[in-house]
Protein backbone atom coordinates (compact mmCIF):
# COMPACT_ATOMS: atom_id res chain seq x y z
CA UNK A 1 0.00 0.00 0.00
CA UNK A 2 1.59 3.17 -0.61
CA UNK A 3 2.91 5.31 2.24
CA UNK A 4 0.68 8.16 1.70
CA UNK A 5 -2.31 6.18 2.69
CA UNK A 6 -1.41 6.01 5.85
CA UNK A 7 -1.18 9.59 8.04
CA UNK A 8 -0.75 9.53 11.70
CA UNK A 9 -1.38 13.21 11.56
CA UNK A 10 -5.28 12.74 9.92
CA UNK A 11 -7.34 10.59 11.51
CA UNK A 12 -10.73 9.75 9.67
CA UNK A 13 -13.55 7.59 10.57
CA UNK A 14 -14.66 6.84 7.25
CA UNK A 15 -13.73 5.32 3.91
CA UNK A 16 -11.94 6.24 1.08
CA UNK A 17 -11.59 4.42 -2.49
CA UNK A 18 -8.63 2.97 -3.00
CA UNK A 19 -6.53 1.45 -5.97
CA UNK A 20 -4.39 -1.68 -5.08
CA UNK A 21 -1.14 -0.88 -6.58
CA UNK A 22 1.00 -3.77 -5.52
CA UNK A 23 1.19 -7.34 -4.78
CA UNK A 24 0.62 -7.23 -0.70
CA UNK A 25 -2.30 -4.61 -1.62
CA UNK A 26 -3.63 -7.50 -4.18
CA UNK A 27 -2.75 -9.89 -1.21
CA UNK A 28 -4.82 -7.92 0.91
CA UNK A 29 -7.82 -7.64 -1.49
CA UNK A 30 -7.55 -11.21 -2.46
CA UNK A 31 -7.80 -11.96 1.61
CA UNK A 32 -10.82 -10.17 1.78
CA UNK A 33 -12.60 -11.80 -1.13
CA UNK A 34 -12.20 -15.07 0.03
CA UNK A 35 -13.64 -14.50 3.81
CA UNK A 36 -16.42 -12.83 1.84
CA UNK A 37 -16.85 -16.17 -0.09
CA UNK A 38 -16.79 -18.16 3.03
CA UNK A 39 -19.26 -15.80 4.81
CA UNK A 40 -23.00 -17.65 5.19
CA UNK A 41 -23.80 -14.74 2.55
CA UNK A 42 -22.36 -16.40 -0.16
CA UNK A 43 -20.94 -20.01 0.91
CA UNK A 44 -24.18 -21.64 -0.11
CA UNK A 45 -24.38 -20.30 -3.49
CA UNK A 46 -22.74 -21.10 -6.70
CA UNK A 47 -23.49 -17.97 -8.72
CA UNK A 48 -23.18 -14.80 -6.32
CA UNK A 49 -19.69 -16.00 -5.67
CA UNK A 50 -18.90 -16.71 -9.28
CA UNK A 51 -20.05 -13.41 -10.33
CA UNK A 52 -18.06 -11.39 -7.22
CA UNK A 53 -14.87 -13.36 -8.06
CA UNK A 54 -14.54 -12.94 -11.72
CA UNK A 55 -15.26 -9.14 -11.65
CA UNK A 56 -13.08 -8.73 -8.23
CA UNK A 57 -10.01 -11.31 -10.04
CA UNK A 58 -11.10 -8.51 -13.19
CA UNK A 59 -10.19 -5.87 -11.94
CA UNK A 60 -6.94 -6.69 -9.83
CA UNK A 61 -5.57 -7.85 -13.14
CA UNK A 62 -6.22 -4.80 -15.21
CA UNK A 63 -10.03 -5.31 -16.87
CA UNK A 64 -11.98 -2.58 -16.12
CA UNK A 65 -15.60 -1.26 -17.69
CA UNK A 66 -16.80 -4.22 -17.36
CA UNK A 67 -20.11 -5.38 -19.79
CA UNK A 68 -23.33 -7.37 -18.93
CA UNK A 69 -22.59 -9.53 -21.81
CA UNK A 70 -19.15 -10.13 -21.02
CA UNK A 71 -20.16 -11.18 -18.13
CA UNK A 72 -23.12 -13.15 -18.73
CA UNK A 73 -21.06 -14.86 -21.43
CA UNK A 74 -17.89 -15.63 -19.70
CA UNK A 75 -19.49 -16.08 -15.94
CA UNK A 76 -22.69 -17.68 -16.57
CA UNK A 77 -21.39 -19.32 -19.69
CA UNK A 78 -24.59 -17.72 -22.23
CA UNK A 79 -24.21 -18.02 -26.14
CA UNK A 80 -22.10 -14.53 -27.57
CA UNK A 81 -25.22 -13.49 -29.35
CA UNK A 82 -27.54 -14.03 -26.01
CA UNK A 83 -30.54 -11.55 -25.54
CA UNK A 84 -29.88 -9.40 -22.35
CA UNK A 85 -33.25 -7.95 -22.18
CA UNK A 86 -34.48 -11.43 -21.94
CA UNK A 87 -32.14 -13.40 -19.99
CA UNK A 88 -31.53 -10.59 -16.92
CA UNK A 89 -29.28 -13.11 -14.93
CA UNK A 90 -25.87 -10.59 -14.84
CA UNK A 91 -28.54 -8.51 -13.41
CA UNK A 92 -30.30 -10.01 -11.34
CA UNK A 93 -27.06 -11.98 -9.70
CA UNK A 94 -25.38 -8.55 -9.25
CA UNK A 95 -28.08 -6.78 -7.55
CA UNK A 96 -28.08 -9.83 -4.95
CA UNK A 97 -24.43 -9.23 -4.81
CA UNK A 98 -24.62 -5.72 -3.58
CA UNK A 99 -27.18 -6.64 -0.88
CA UNK A 100 -25.13 -9.34 0.28
CA UNK A 101 -22.12 -7.54 0.59
CA UNK A 102 -23.94 -5.28 2.32
CA UNK A 103 -25.28 -7.57 4.73
CA UNK A 104 -21.78 -9.19 5.39
CA UNK A 105 -19.83 -5.49 6.19
CA UNK A 106 -22.92 -5.30 8.54
CA UNK A 107 -21.13 -7.64 10.08
CA UNK A 108 -17.90 -7.56 9.69
CA UNK A 109 -17.16 -3.83 9.93
CA UNK A 110 -14.22 -3.61 10.59
CA UNK A 111 -11.91 -5.07 8.33
CA UNK A 112 -9.17 -3.17 6.37
CA UNK A 113 -9.75 -3.44 3.12
CA UNK A 114 -14.00 -3.87 1.70
CA UNK A 115 -15.14 -4.47 -1.69
CA UNK A 116 -18.22 -3.18 -3.32
CA UNK A 117 -19.90 -3.12 -6.08
CA UNK A 118 -21.51 0.20 -7.03
CA UNK A 119 -25.01 0.14 -8.27
CA UNK A 120 -25.46 0.60 -12.18
CA UNK A 121 -21.97 -0.68 -12.67
CA UNK A 122 -20.23 -4.23 -12.85
CA UNK A 123 -16.20 -2.87 -11.94
CA UNK A 124 -15.82 -3.05 -8.07
CA UNK A 125 -14.83 -0.67 -6.06
CA UNK A 126 -12.23 -0.97 -3.08
CA UNK A 127 -12.32 0.90 0.11
CA UNK A 128 -9.69 1.70 2.88
CA UNK A 129 -10.12 2.82 6.19
CA UNK A 130 -8.15 6.07 6.51
CA UNK A 131 -7.01 5.66 9.82
CA UNK A 132 -5.30 2.34 11.04
CA UNK A 133 -6.16 -0.65 13.07
CA UNK A 134 -6.32 -1.09 16.66
CA UNK A 135 -3.20 -1.29 18.58
CA UNK A 136 -0.90 -0.77 15.36
CA UNK A 137 2.25 1.37 14.96
CA UNK A 138 2.00 2.60 11.27
CA UNK A 139 5.09 3.68 9.79
CA UNK A 140 5.56 6.22 6.76
CA UNK A 141 8.22 6.92 4.77
CA UNK A 142 7.99 9.79 2.70
CA UNK A 143 9.87 9.25 0.23
CA UNK A 144 10.23 5.31 -0.11
CA UNK A 145 8.72 2.83 -2.90
CA UNK A 146 8.66 0.14 -0.08
CA UNK A 147 5.23 0.06 1.44
CA UNK A 148 4.52 0.60 5.16
CA UNK A 149 5.15 -1.99 7.69
CA UNK A 150 3.30 -2.61 10.97
CA UNK A 151 4.72 -3.57 14.28
CA UNK A 152 3.35 -5.20 16.78
CA UNK A 153 4.45 -6.32 20.38
CA UNK A 154 7.92 -6.59 21.52
CA UNK A 155 9.05 -4.65 17.80
CA UNK A 156 7.07 -1.78 18.68
CA UNK A 157 8.75 -1.48 22.02
CA UNK A 158 11.97 -1.38 19.54
CA UNK A 159 10.44 0.93 17.62
CA UNK A 160 10.09 3.52 20.38
CA UNK A 161 13.65 2.84 21.66
CA UNK A 162 14.75 4.10 18.76
CA UNK A 163 15.79 1.30 17.20
CA UNK A 164 13.81 1.52 13.99
CA UNK A 165 16.03 1.69 11.28
CA UNK A 166 17.88 -1.36 12.33
CA UNK A 167 14.73 -3.32 12.68
CA UNK A 168 13.38 -1.91 9.76
CA UNK A 169 16.64 -3.02 8.05
CA UNK A 170 16.68 -6.29 9.53
CA UNK A 171 13.20 -7.49 8.57
CA UNK A 172 13.16 -6.32 5.00
CA UNK A 173 15.17 -9.55 3.52
CA UNK A 174 12.48 -11.88 5.21
CA UNK A 175 9.67 -9.44 4.07
CA UNK A 176 10.48 -9.48 0.46
CA UNK A 177 10.90 -12.87 0.43
CA UNK A 178 7.55 -13.63 2.11
CA UNK A 179 6.18 -11.08 -0.03
CA UNK A 180 7.21 -12.90 -3.41
CA UNK A 181 5.96 -15.65 -2.33
CA UNK A 182 2.30 -14.38 -1.87
CA UNK A 183 2.77 -12.70 -5.45
CA UNK A 184 3.73 -15.97 -7.22
CA UNK A 185 0.87 -17.92 -5.44
CA UNK A 186 -1.54 -14.90 -6.28
CA UNK A 187 -0.19 -15.39 -9.98
CA UNK A 188 -0.63 -19.35 -10.32
CA UNK A 189 -4.02 -19.11 -8.45
CA UNK A 190 -5.21 -16.27 -10.51
CA UNK A 191 -4.10 -18.45 -13.59
CA UNK A 192 -5.92 -21.30 -12.53
CA UNK A 193 -9.44 -20.13 -11.54
CA UNK A 194 -9.75 -17.73 -15.01
CA UNK A 195 -9.01 -20.53 -16.57
CA UNK A 196 -12.21 -22.19 -19.09
CA UNK A 197 -14.29 -23.99 -16.60
CA UNK A 198 -17.11 -25.86 -18.52
CA UNK A 199 -20.36 -25.69 -16.57
CA UNK A 200 -21.21 -29.08 -15.33
CA UNK A 201 -24.66 -30.63 -16.53
CA UNK A 202 -26.87 -30.05 -13.58
CA UNK A 203 -26.09 -26.11 -13.87
CA UNK A 204 -26.42 -26.44 -17.68
CA UNK A 205 -30.13 -28.47 -17.21
CA UNK A 206 -31.53 -25.55 -14.60
CA UNK A 207 -29.80 -22.49 -16.16
CA UNK A 208 -33.02 -21.60 -18.11
CA UNK A 209 -35.04 -21.82 -14.72
CA UNK A 210 -32.18 -19.68 -12.41
CA UNK A 211 -31.57 -17.58 -15.21
CA UNK A 212 -34.79 -16.00 -15.34
CA UNK A 213 -34.16 -14.23 -12.41
CA UNK A 214 -37.44 -14.58 -10.55
CA UNK A 215 -38.68 -16.40 -8.17
CA UNK A 216 -39.38 -19.63 -8.96
CA UNK A 217 -43.05 -21.35 -8.40
CA UNK A 218 -42.35 -25.15 -7.04
CA UNK A 219 -45.90 -26.40 -7.82
CA UNK A 220 -47.22 -29.94 -6.29
CA UNK A 221 -50.50 -32.03 -7.57
CA UNK A 222 -52.46 -32.33 -4.79
CA UNK A 223 -54.72 -35.10 -3.49
CA UNK A 224 -56.93 -36.51 -0.88
CA UNK A 225 -57.71 -39.90 0.64
CA UNK A 226 -59.91 -42.61 -1.68
CA UNK A 227 -59.68 -45.93 -0.26
CA UNK A 228 -61.08 -48.20 -2.44
CA UNK A 229 -59.13 -46.44 -5.41
CA UNK A 230 -55.84 -48.47 -6.66
CA UNK A 231 -53.42 -45.52 -5.45
CA UNK A 232 -55.35 -44.81 -2.40
CA UNK A 233 -56.06 -41.43 -3.60
CA UNK A 234 -57.85 -39.64 -5.64
CA UNK A 235 -56.77 -35.41 -7.54
CA UNK A 236 -58.31 -33.21 -4.92
CA UNK A 237 -60.62 -30.77 -6.78
CA UNK A 238 -60.93 -27.45 -6.86
CA UNK A 239 -62.97 -27.25 -3.56
CA UNK A 240 -60.86 -29.14 -1.54
CA UNK A 241 -59.60 -26.87 1.35
CA UNK A 242 -56.69 -29.20 2.30
CA UNK A 243 -55.42 -31.46 0.03
CA UNK A 244 -52.27 -32.80 0.78
CA UNK A 245 -48.98 -34.68 -0.94
CA UNK A 246 -47.54 -38.26 -0.53
CA UNK A 247 -43.94 -38.89 1.25
CA UNK A 248 -42.26 -39.14 -2.61
CA UNK A 249 -43.86 -35.41 -4.07
CA UNK A 250 -42.56 -33.86 -0.38
CA UNK A 251 -39.21 -36.01 -0.67
CA UNK A 252 -38.48 -34.18 -4.61
CA UNK A 253 -39.75 -30.53 -3.06
CA UNK A 254 -36.85 -31.18 -0.76
CA UNK A 255 -34.72 -31.98 -3.43
CA UNK A 256 -35.37 -29.52 -5.57
CA UNK A 257 -35.57 -26.58 -2.92
CA UNK A 258 -31.89 -27.35 -1.67
CA UNK A 259 -30.77 -27.55 -5.76
CA UNK A 260 -32.55 -23.76 -6.18
CA UNK A 261 -30.93 -22.62 -2.84
CA UNK A 262 -27.31 -23.43 -4.33
CA UNK A 263 -27.96 -22.16 -7.35
CA UNK A 264 -28.84 -18.87 -5.40
CA UNK A 265 -32.48 -18.87 -6.52
CA UNK A 266 -35.39 -17.96 -4.62
CA UNK A 267 -38.58 -19.91 -5.06
CA UNK A 268 -41.98 -20.45 -3.50
CA UNK A 269 -44.17 -24.14 -3.01
CA UNK A 270 -47.65 -23.13 -3.90
CA UNK A 271 -50.40 -26.38 -4.65
CA UNK A 272 -51.93 -26.98 -7.85
CA UNK A 273 -55.24 -27.33 -6.48
CA UNK A 274 -57.35 -24.35 -7.62
CA UNK A 275 -53.98 -22.48 -9.04
CA UNK A 276 -54.88 -19.90 -11.61
CA UNK A 277 -53.21 -19.42 -14.73
CA UNK A 278 -51.81 -15.86 -14.04
CA UNK A 279 -50.06 -17.72 -10.98
CA UNK A 280 -47.43 -19.54 -13.36
CA UNK A 281 -47.05 -16.50 -16.22
CA UNK A 282 -43.96 -14.63 -16.25
CA UNK A 283 -41.89 -16.61 -13.80
CA UNK A 284 -40.73 -20.13 -13.48
CA UNK A 285 -42.04 -23.24 -12.66
CA UNK A 286 -42.11 -26.74 -11.50
CA UNK A 287 -44.90 -28.73 -11.85
CA UNK A 288 -44.75 -31.93 -10.04
CA UNK A 289 -47.28 -34.31 -10.47
CA UNK A 290 -48.86 -36.12 -13.25
CA UNK A 291 -52.28 -37.10 -12.75
CA UNK A 292 -52.98 -35.16 -9.63
CA UNK A 293 -51.84 -31.96 -11.27
CA UNK A 294 -54.20 -30.71 -14.15
CA UNK A 295 -51.52 -28.37 -14.85
CA UNK A 296 -48.76 -31.04 -15.83
CA UNK A 297 -51.54 -32.45 -18.17
CA UNK A 298 -52.38 -29.24 -19.41
CA UNK A 299 -48.89 -27.58 -20.22
CA UNK A 300 -47.68 -31.01 -22.20
CA UNK A 301 -50.43 -31.45 -23.89
CA UNK A 302 -49.01 -30.08 -27.10
CA UNK A 303 -45.79 -32.01 -26.78
CA UNK A 304 -44.55 -34.69 -27.76
CA UNK A 305 -44.46 -37.12 -24.95
CA UNK A 306 -48.00 -36.00 -22.80
CA UNK A 307 -50.33 -38.02 -20.54
CA UNK A 308 -53.81 -39.31 -22.31
CA UNK A 309 -56.73 -37.89 -21.00
CA UNK A 310 -59.33 -40.56 -22.07
CA UNK A 311 -58.24 -42.96 -21.24
CA UNK A 312 -55.92 -41.99 -18.30
CA UNK A 313 -53.12 -43.38 -16.77
CA UNK A 314 -51.03 -43.28 -20.15
CA UNK A 315 -47.76 -41.91 -21.10
CA UNK A 316 -48.49 -41.41 -25.42
CA UNK A 317 -45.95 -40.60 -28.16
CA UNK A 318 -47.57 -38.33 -30.74
CA UNK A 319 -45.09 -39.27 -33.59
CA UNK A 320 -45.44 -43.02 -32.82
CA UNK A 321 -49.70 -43.88 -32.42
CA UNK A 322 -48.32 -47.32 -31.82
CA UNK A 323 -45.74 -46.35 -28.43
CA UNK A 324 -47.01 -45.76 -25.08
CA UNK A 325 -46.36 -46.06 -21.77
CA UNK A 326 -48.46 -47.78 -18.36
CA UNK A 327 -47.96 -49.33 -15.24
CA UNK A 328 -49.51 -52.77 -14.95
CA UNK A 329 -53.15 -52.52 -13.01
CA UNK A 330 -52.71 -56.14 -12.72
CA UNK A 331 -49.96 -55.54 -9.87
CA UNK A 332 -50.80 -53.88 -6.77
CA UNK A 333 -50.13 -50.21 -6.60
CA UNK A 334 -47.09 -50.76 -4.83
CA UNK A 335 -45.40 -53.70 -6.93
CA UNK A 336 -46.41 -52.10 -10.29
CA UNK A 337 -43.31 -50.63 -12.10
CA UNK A 338 -44.04 -46.75 -12.47
CA UNK A 339 -43.48 -44.34 -15.54
CA UNK A 340 -42.64 -40.78 -15.83
CA UNK A 341 -41.74 -37.30 -17.74
CA UNK A 342 -39.46 -35.09 -17.59
CA UNK A 343 -39.64 -31.84 -19.36
CA UNK A 344 -38.37 -28.40 -19.65
CA UNK A 345 -39.59 -26.05 -22.04
CA UNK A 346 -40.59 -22.82 -22.77
CA UNK A 347 -44.37 -22.40 -22.89
CA UNK A 348 -45.60 -19.54 -24.75
CA UNK A 349 -48.78 -19.48 -22.43
CA UNK A 350 -47.44 -18.47 -19.39
CA UNK A 351 -44.19 -16.63 -21.18
CA UNK A 352 -41.46 -18.44 -18.99
CA UNK A 353 -39.46 -21.88 -18.36
CA UNK A 354 -41.56 -24.58 -17.17
CA UNK A 355 -39.96 -28.20 -16.21
CA UNK A 356 -42.43 -30.90 -15.24
CA UNK A 357 -41.43 -33.81 -12.95
CA UNK A 358 -44.51 -36.10 -13.09
CA UNK A 359 -45.46 -39.68 -13.39
CA UNK A 360 -48.42 -41.72 -14.13
CA UNK A 361 -47.87 -42.59 -10.01
CA UNK A 362 -46.04 -40.90 -6.90
CA UNK A 363 -43.08 -43.27 -7.55
CA UNK A 364 -42.61 -41.86 -11.28
CA UNK A 365 -43.01 -38.26 -9.96
CA UNK A 366 -40.45 -39.00 -7.53
CA UNK A 367 -37.85 -41.00 -9.93
CA UNK A 368 -38.14 -38.12 -12.32
CA UNK A 369 -37.43 -35.41 -10.08
CA UNK A 370 -34.33 -37.30 -9.11
CA UNK A 371 -33.21 -37.86 -12.31
CA UNK A 372 -33.59 -34.03 -12.85
CA UNK A 373 -31.21 -33.90 -9.62
CA UNK A 374 -28.26 -36.24 -9.93
CA UNK A 375 -25.88 -34.93 -12.78
CA UNK A 376 -25.21 -39.01 -13.41
CA UNK A 377 -28.62 -39.27 -14.97
CA UNK A 378 -28.26 -35.71 -16.63
CA UNK A 379 -24.66 -36.49 -17.62
CA UNK A 380 -25.94 -39.40 -19.44
CA UNK A 381 -28.15 -37.61 -21.31
CA UNK A 382 -25.81 -34.59 -22.36
CA UNK A 383 -23.96 -37.63 -23.99
CA UNK A 384 -27.13 -38.56 -25.94
CA UNK A 385 -27.84 -35.58 -26.98
CA UNK A 386 -24.48 -34.36 -28.36
CA UNK A 387 -25.35 -30.65 -26.93
CA UNK A 388 -25.31 -28.62 -24.07
CA UNK A 389 -28.78 -29.11 -21.47
CA UNK A 390 -29.33 -25.53 -21.23
CA UNK A 391 -29.83 -24.86 -25.35
CA UNK A 392 -32.85 -26.97 -26.36
CA UNK A 393 -36.12 -27.71 -25.19
CA UNK A 394 -36.11 -31.19 -23.93
CA UNK A 395 -38.43 -34.44 -23.08
CA UNK A 396 -37.42 -37.48 -21.03
CA UNK A 397 -40.01 -40.84 -20.71
CA UNK A 398 -38.50 -42.69 -17.33
CA UNK A 399 -39.69 -46.05 -16.30
CA UNK A 400 -39.00 -46.61 -12.39
CA UNK A 401 -39.16 -50.10 -10.40
CA UNK A 402 -41.49 -50.22 -7.40
CA UNK A 403 -40.99 -52.90 -4.70
CA UNK A 404 -42.95 -52.94 -1.74
CA UNK A 405 -43.99 -49.09 -2.32
CA UNK A 406 -40.57 -47.79 -2.53
CA UNK A 407 -39.11 -46.32 -5.94
CA UNK A 408 -36.35 -47.46 -7.46
CA UNK A 409 -33.29 -45.86 -9.48
CA UNK A 410 -35.16 -44.13 -12.92
CA UNK A 411 -34.71 -45.41 -16.01
CA UNK A 412 -34.68 -43.48 -19.82
CA UNK A 413 -37.77 -44.98 -21.87
CA UNK A 414 -37.25 -42.31 -24.83
CA UNK A 415 -35.98 -38.84 -25.33
CA UNK A 416 -36.85 -35.92 -27.47
CA UNK A 417 -34.80 -32.41 -27.85
CA UNK A 418 -36.35 -29.41 -30.40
Amino acid sequence: MMAAAWNMSILKTDRAVWHPVNGQDREWVQQELESILASTHFCNSKRYPALLRYVVESALTGRGDLKERTLGIEVFQRPPDYDTNADTIVRFTAGEVRKRLSLYYHDHPDGRVQITLPSGSYTPEFLIADEPAAGAILIKEEASAVPVTQVWGAEAAAVDRGDRVSLRDKRRPVWIAGISLLLLAAIAVTGWRFRPHPPDVLDQFWRPVVGEGQRTLICPGGVVFAPNNLSGVVTAGKDTQYPFVSMQIATAIGQLGGLLQREGAMYEVRSSVGLPLNELRDRPVILLGGYNNDWSIRLLSGLRYHFSVNPEGVILDSQDAGKHWQRDTSLSYSSADDYALVARFRNQTTGSVIVVLAGLGRNGSEAASEFATNPHYLEWLSQRLGKDLSQKNIEVVLKTSVIDGKTGAPSVEAFYSW
